[in-house]
């Protein structure tokens, strides 16, 4: 397995790091969503952990969870092999909250820096809690009105489509439904209910309680290969560009 630390030299901004033998601990930062969830992993188990679905709580919460969970480990910062973020799409702000903390984490540390796609990391954790639901796995995430961050997988995680926004239709998903059931899950699955819930290979209102544990499995098989971020240079998976509307409250034009 690999291990980190500051002995590790640079090249081009780009951390080169030896190879130990040694288990790992990685901290999970999920802010992509409306959840804020911390959680640290050791040697592909998760030991401590915090969360909240509090609206806007990242950057309240974020920090206040990483100490407490790492106090909650009896483990010391230094003790770190790396740091995951889920990379989006999801939240401009809550991403760039996650994304900073972790880049800042791993810069102080001298460690490296993980990211794993968030519709992935939903896909991992409802599989590892719903292992045979269903024939079809769709997670979303509301991108307001009737659009959707969602990607198709089958039910041994394999992905079939990729991620994409999309504005759900009531053929939406028709190739996957007339073929076996597909699951639905995620902030963004109960505007899609009303169009395609008729459906009865549709299957929503499943148990799904979203989650940093949701980063484990991609975490560490990332972390084992050396599929490392450039701290320097990465940003988040945002998918769609940023619109910054007007305020509504008067004072602030």
């Amino acid at each position: 397995m690999l291990q980190h630390r500051a002995s590790s030299f640079f090249y081009n901004t780009q951390p080169l790091f030896c190879i130990c033998s040694d288990m790992g601990k990685i901290l999970l930062l999920e802010t992509a969503t409306q959840i804020c969830s911390v959680a640290l992993a050791v040697d592909k188990k998760i030991v401590a952990s915090r969360i909240s679905n509090a609206p806007n709580a990242h950057s309240s919460s974020l920090a206040v969870f990483v100490a407490e969970t790492m106090k909650e480990s009896g483990l010391p910062f230094k003790s770190l092999d790396a740091v995951c973020v889920s990379s989006g799409p999801g939240s401009y702000t809550g991403l760039r909250i996650g994304v900073s903390t972790a880049k800042g984490l791993c810069y102080a540390l001298g460690i490296p820096l993980i990211a794993v796609e968030t519709l992935q990391s939903m896909t991992d954790l409802f599989i590892s809690k719903n292992s045979s639901f269903s024939d079809y796995i769709c997670p979303m995430i509301d991108a307001r009105r009737m659009e959707v961050y969602t990607a198709v997988f089958d039910k041994k995680g394999t992905r079939l489509e990729p991620t994409a926004a999309k504005v759900v239709e009531e053929n939406s998903f028709e190739e996957y439904l007339n073929k076996g059931t597909v699951a639905f899950f995620g902030d963004g699955a109960t505007k899609t209910q009303q169009l395609l819930g008729n459906n009865r290979n549709a299957i929503y209102d499943l148990p799904f309680s979203f989650s940093a544990e949701g980063l484990l499995n991609e975490a560490f098989n990332k972390y084992e290969a050396g599929n490392f971020e450039d701290v320097a240079y990465f940003e988040p998976f945002y998918l769609k560009d940023f619109v910054a509307k007007k305020p509504t409250v008067k004072g602030l034009l």
